[in-house]
């Protein structure tokens, strides 16, 4: 397996670079910012935009989230660009920043190839090599933490979603009213109240099925963001 190493701190990059040594693995670079890491890829590339791996281009890249010169989002915008260059190049992101909307731009991409990964959540060395190998094989290796977080955000954005008059209606759904003392609260017929509880339902994702189900999940997800 070869693989590029982006980090900033240079006693964690060495580490890295030894541990996969150690191992049998080629290090083909060591770089402390992102643009570094895309040159790095693009210098073995075989011409350019392509997404063969030849022998010189390598199996994948450890991007750090924040790297110099601004430390906000330079490795993922460098993840971004390379897997949109390199599809088949696998990426993990190796950062101490939990970034669900991050991992959700890569994941556009296609989940093939992509890991993310917490430093403080690595119990052990093989546990990082064996995701690493599964992201360079074309695999997947998602920290529970960032699944939670993407799941939570997920969450969030559909209830932003939602009009203020829905957003109303789930309220008085969590007060746990009936539709027809809905209506008498908001002063709209069983038939609108009726159509917005429908839009609430579709905005969440939530199925047509057991009404009484879809009801308490609702409910559920707004008492989970109060």
């Amino acid at each position: 397996m070869r693989v590029v190493i982006a980090e900033d701190s240079a006693i964690l990059r060495a580490g890295l670079a030894q541990l996969l040594a150690v191992r049998g693995h080629e290090v083909s670079a060591q770089v402390a910012d992102a643009a570094a890491a895309i040159a790095a890829v693009r210098e073995s590339a075989p011409d350019s935009g392509s997404d063969r791996i030849s022998d010189g281009i390598p199996d994948a890249v450890v991007m750090d989230i924040r790297m110099p010169p601004t430390f906000t989002d330079e490795g993922i915008r460098a993840a971004l660009e390379l897997r949109a260059a390199y599809p088949k190049l696998g990426v993990l992101v190796f950062s101490q920043y939990v970034e669900a909307r991050f991992a959700a731009r890569l994941l556009e991409h296609g989940a093939s190839g992509f890991g993310y990964l917490l430093k403080d959540r690595v119990a052990d060395v093989s546990e990082f090599v064996d995701a690493l190998s599964r992201v360079a094989a074309g695999g997947t290796a998602l920290d529970p933490e960032i699944v939670t977080a993407m799941l939570n955000a997920n969450a969030d954005r559909a209830l932003a979603s939602l009009t203020p008059r829905e957003y109303e209606v789930l309220g008085l759904m969590a007060e746990g009213r009936s539709n027809a003392a809905i209506g008498r609260a908001l002063v709209v017929s069983d038939g609108a109240v009726e159509k917005h509880i429908g839009n609430v339902f579709s905005k969440l994702g939530l199925e047509p099925g057991a009404d009484e189900h879809r009801r308490v999940v609702a409910v559920l997800r707004y008492l989970e963001r109060r």
